[in-house]
């Protein structure tokens, strides 16, 4: 059989765990040691290099933000320009078109009133000719009719008829 052994004594026991933070003390004073030099050779300095990374993705989105706002803003202002532009032309061409359609009335005009000139001068032309041919007529019936006059009456006659 196993001899009981003798429980130990609280002194002895509280004896031992005064030991043992004692021998731990130096551990504890190392490791606050420890957290101090992290937290003022790597903690600080990461923790400013993170903010400073931060602030330089922020400002950077910001800056690609604004700078797509004013891309955005430019292509609205070149799209305005090209509806004004567009709209310029379209208007130029109308004002063109409407000018040749007044050029070709007037030119319209031009020629009917030359045609009409052209008209009057054939007419008055014509009635002239006419004028003059029935005149022929006049003085060639007159002289037909002496001849016929003359063929048919005796010579004595046509003296009284002349007189």
């Amino acid at each position: 059989m196993a001899v009981p052994r003798p429980a130990p004594k609280m002194d002895e026991i509280l004896n031992q765990l005064g030991e043992l933070v004692l021998g731990s003390v130096p551990t504890m004073v190392l490791f606050i040691l420890l957290v101090f030099a992290y937290s003022v050779l790597v903690r600080r300095p990461l923790n400013r290099m993170l903010a400073e990374r931060r602030a330089r993705t922020t400002g950077a989105l910001e800056q690609a933000r604004a700078s797509i706002s004013a891309a955005e803003d430019k292509t609205a202002d070149y799209e305005a320009r090209l509806r004004k532009a567009r709209a310029q032309i379209f208007a130029e061409r109308e004002q063109q078109l409407k000018q040749w359609n007044v050029e070709r009335e007037k030119a319209l005009a031009e020629a009917r009133d030359a045609t009409s000139q052209k008209i009057q001068a054939a007419r008055q032309e014509i009635e002239q000719s006419v004028a003059g041919a029935q005149q022929q007529l006049d003085e060639m019936s007159a002289e037909l009719s002496e001849q016929i006059i003359r063929a048919v009456m005796p010579a004595g006659a046509q003296q009284e008829v002349a007189q």
